[in-house]
């Protein structure tokens, strides 16, 4: 498998994630390729374990050799590790464990959450996912290399960061709907002249007609006690 194939190969996964929980998918491709050599170690060949996450996975557990290290002392050894279905179950775990941080401290990695790459390279690290100095820098230098910012942006041309399209358009529909109930009503209290004109108004600028209806309704209530 190629290095471009390896990208493709897991990009779709990375993406989906990012959406629901808002990993960006540079991050977790380039996390993908540093610890999994391009998924080319013996622990994503026999576990589908792309970040060496440690414990019982999906698909049960592998007992593969690692190395730990006592101060500075390195010891080889072997440890059990997560293994999965497949490389999306990997993936799902891994933002898993960005979101949920660890039992100490659950937001260890939320720096990392709808992040500029450059800036979600540093708080992986920070967060103490890595104790290499470098790492952060050897994690832009993969996302820069092979583009892989690109999948933080849809289709639609919003990042990671921003808004999700669908519900901008779930509230800017509630927010309309709101604003012709507060014309309806006025209208039918005969506190407010030709309601189609407002409504009219309210399709064409709903953000400033709706900053507008609240001082306008309480204007009108006022006048009507004070008649």
């Amino acid at each position: 498998m190629t290095q471009q194939e390896f990208i493709a190969k897991i990009a779709p996964a990375a993406v989906a994630d990012m959406k629901k929980t808002r990993v960006p998918a540079s991050l977790t491709i380039a996390q993908a390729i540093l610890e999994s050599n391009w998924g080319k170690s013996g622990l994503t060949i026999n576990a589908n374990n792309l970040f060496g996450i440690k414990g019982t996975g999906t698909a049960g557990s592998v007992n593969m050799p690692t190395t730990e290290y006592v101060g500075s002392t390195p010891i080889k050894t072997s440890a059990e590790f997560r293994k999965y279905n497949n490389l999306a179950e990997s993936i799902a775990d891994h933002s898993a464990l960005i979101l949920n941080g660890t039992r100490d401290k659950p937001t260890r990695y939320h720096g990392v959450l709808g992040a500029d790459y450059k800036i979600a390279c540093q708080k992986i690290k920070e967060g103490g996912y890595a104790t290499d100095p470098t790492y952060p820098q050897k994690l832009i230098n993969l996302i820069e290399t092979y583009n892989l910012h690109q999948y933080d942006v849809d289709k639609s041309g919003n990042s990671v960061d921003k808004k999700q399209p669908e519900l901008k358009l779930e509230l800017e529909q509630w927010e309309r709907e709101a604003g012709l109930k507060a014309i309806d009503s006025l209208a039918a209290k005969g506190l407010l002249n030709d309601p189609a004109v407002w409504k009219q108004r309210l399709a064409d600028d709903p953000a400033g007609m709706l900053t507008e209806l609240p001082w306008l309704m309480f204007t009108l209530l006022d006048r009507m006690m004070n008649r």
